[in-house]
């Protein structure tokens, strides 16, 4: 009999099971028979512990907050909202860590060689991007580099100085990038980040992917470093292939699954920091049903033992079974 196996196989059992359900109420939020609305109040039912009956009203199952909010519907549509940024944002970082790793793995800083304009143009389009999301240019002074990185990638074929071919650094710059990144704290880098921002769920999207990118794409330039010297990656080069066909058909494909395993990881860690940004009243706005702003509405009524154990127990939940999926299978003996 092979316990081991067993035990990790009805784990992962679990842990899918429960993903399952928190994504069919997150799918389903909109449709449920709900009897309250996620901000819908009922100031006869203040800070209502859980499982009290009410003759009047219809009965608020898992109780409401110090705004008479039912807990409930503020539950169900909250898990939408971690799944809605948590999700599309774990996508977008891991698929921009997969390029600019894979960039700096496979060419490293001498074997990507790029005309000079669209080496400026490049930097120049990065500038804009960054300065106009961090809230420091205007938008006149954003469309000005803008027009500035057109003019250069349209005259680069006809002017011989932007066509003289330069060695991308590739892995100087991105490690410079990542290292810079990680350097300062992730929360404080978010929090500094979202402040600047209006508050919405796109914004809040943008801002955790342009944080997280740096764990997918140290992980892809390793595995990359190591599988680029194999011998069927030189094979393939020896049968014509370009450079970009043997990082997308062979390098890539056997170099990825570190990335693959890490990404349920990365979903977790995305929704302990949605939901700490949302405790923190930042992100979100004021209207979006979160299991943060749930818990932090315990300030104004500190006995009520509900706003943080129900909202707790779901996201632990769910933190715990995307790291039970993450989890490396034992090998049978």
């Amino acid at each position: 009999m092979n316990t081991p196996l067993r035990t990790t196989n009805r784990r992962r059992l679990l842990a899918s099971a429960w993903l399952s359900f928190v994504l069919l109420l997150a799918l389903l939020a909109a449709w449920l028979p709900l009897p309250y609305a996620p901000a819908t109040t009922d100031l006869a039912h203040v800070a209502e512990p859980p499982l009290q009956t009410a003759a009047a009203y219809p009965h608020h199952w898992l109780g409401t907050d110090p705004f008479g909010r039912d807990l409930l519907a503020n539950l169900i549509f909250g898990a939408r909202t971690a799944l809605l940024v948590s999700v599309p944002a774990a996508l977008f970082s891991t698929g921009l860590g997969l390029m600019l790793g894979s960039f700096a793995g496979f060419w490293g800083d001498t074997n990507l060689r790029v005309a000079l304009g669209y080496w400026l143009a490049s930097g120049s389009a990065l500038l804009a991007a960054f300065l106009s999301f961090a809230g420091f240019w205007s938008t006149t002074a954003f469309l000005l580099l803008s027009g500035f990185t057109l003019v250069i990638v349209l005259a680069t074929p006809r002017l011989r100085l932007l066509r003289h071919l330069a060695a991308f650094p590739a892995d100087r710059l991105v490690m410079s990038a990542v290292a810079l990144l990680e350097s300062i704290p992730r929360l404080v880098l978010v929090l500094v980040m979202a402040a600047v921002q209006e508050a919405s769920v796109f914004n809040l999207l943008l801002v955790l992917s342009f944080t997280y990118w740096t764990g997918p794409a140290r992980l892809i330039r390793a595995d990359l470093q190591r599988v680029k010297h194999l011998p069927y990656i030189e094979a393939a080069r020896a049968a014509g292939l370009s450079d970009f066909s043997v990082l997308l058909r062979h390098a890539l494909p056997n170099a990825s699954r570190g990335v693959r395993t890490a990404f349920p990881l990365s979903i977790a860690a995305l929704i302990g920091l949605e939901t700490t940004l949302s405790f923190l009243g930042i992100g979100l706005p004021a209207e979006t049903a979160s299991w943060g702003r749930l818990m932090a509405t315990v300030r104004l009524e500190p006995a009520a033992w509900w706003l943080i154990a129900e909202p707790g127990l779901l996201l632990l939940g769910t933190m715990l079974a995307l790291r039970q999926l993450a989890g490396t299978r034992p090998t049978t003996v």
